[in-house]
């Protein structure tokens, strides 16, 4: 029996990093696909609007390269100092660089999600939604950063320029991204990167990333429609429990993350681009609905993303966070629990 455990124990310290725990792989099922092998979503494809609805909603895209900035997140003055100092100490925070970027600390690693530092995230160069508020932080000021979360490659969640930038920044930086997404980082000469499917997880220090359910879609071109996988992400360890749900529609897996992986200590929900609802309520949540999410996940406190940095969507800039706040006044997370961050702020959890 002695020699069975030092055997076991010989194996585990030799075991690559990436090795996949049974537990993760149990409590959630992979990512469906298609007969042609494209991914789906587990209730199928989603609607998108009719022609109707989604032609004039391109022709006024077109519009906001006039539209003004008024009703943007406020930006507060953030140097990096506290968090390069932070990142010796690991103290548990939280900070919004703009839209879906968020940087995070707990268990003594530094990370990103869906990093963009672009003024106008496009195929196009010059072409594309214009950045109203400067990222939250200065590239030069960021920490050192251990890993990056991508939950899928629309061009505002999966910035390449950015992602060149990190890599080359610290050689030593993960990439985590879902299915079928770590051929594009590859070709960019991002060589560091792990693919995950839904139900898998990653050890890293102290950290666990788990790769989870989400309700959108993938497309960075006119033919590869659902060739990559979409994703939420939770990291877990022993000082916290962090959930960050990228880019969603409401969906019942909400509930079953919970269930399986919560409680969360802090859980970032996306509560913008939901108008107009016929083309956008499968795929993005409103912000009655991200709350929801945040319930569903029992989430100890909830930090409100995706809105006012770029001009995706019909709804006024500054109607996401008023809505968000006053659906959480009457629910168990009350003002304390929902948090709307200036760009730049940094709050501990």
């Amino acid at each position: 029996m002695r020699r069975y455990k030092i055997f076991l124990l010989l194996a585990l310290t030799v075991l690559p990093i990436n090795f996949l725990y049974g537990e993760s792989e149990a409590l959630f099922s992979g990512a469906p696909r298609g007969d042609d092998g494209r991914f789906t979503n587990p209730t199928g494809d989603l609607a998108h609007g009719s022609f109707g609805v989604r032609f004039p909603f391109i022709l006024r895209r077109l519009g906001t390269y006039f539209r003004s900035a008024e009703g943007a997140p406020p930006r507060v003055a953030n140097d990096g100092a506290f968090l390069r100092e932070n990142a010796r100490h690991s103290v548990p925070t939280v900070t919004w660089i703009g839209h879906a970027t968020l940087l995070v600390q707990s268990e003594h690693v530094t990370f990103l999600t869906d990093p963009t530092w672009s003024a106008r995230p496009s195929p196009m160069p010059g072409v594309g939604p214009k950045r109203f508020v400067k990222p939250g932080l200065a590239f030069a000021d960021l920490p050192p950063i251990d890993f990056v979360l991508i939950s899928h490659n629309h061009y505002d969640h999966l910035d390449l320029p950015t992602l060149r930038n990190l890599a080359e920044r610290n050689a030593d930086t993960v990439f985590f991204v879902p299915l079928g997404n770590g051929d594009l980082l590859r070709s960019q000469g991002i060589t560091h990167v792990e693919e995950l499917n839904w139900g898998q997880a990653f050890t890293y220090k102290g950290a666990t990333i788990h790769c989870l359910p989400s309700q959108h879609w993938s497309k960075r071109s006119l033919t590869d429609d659902h060739k990559a996988l979409w994703s939420s992400w939770a990291v877990t360890g022993d000082q916290r429990r962090f959930y960050f749900a990228g880019d969603t529609g409401y969906f019942s897996g909400f509930e079953e993350i919970g269930q399986k992986l919560g409680p969360f200590d802090l859980v970032a929900v996306p509560i913008g681009a939901y108008e107009p609802q016929a083309m956008m309520r499968e795929s993005h949540m409103n912000p009655e609905e991200a709350l929801r999410a945040a319930l569903d996940l029992r989430a100890e406190t909830a930090v409100a993303i995706h809105f006012g940095t770029f001009d995706l969507s019909d709804e006024p800039l500054d109607e996401p966070p008023r809505r968000f706040r006053e659906a959480a006044a009457d629910t168990e997370l009350g003002d304390g629990g929902a948090w709307v961050l200036n760009i730049g702020e940094t709050r501990e959890f």
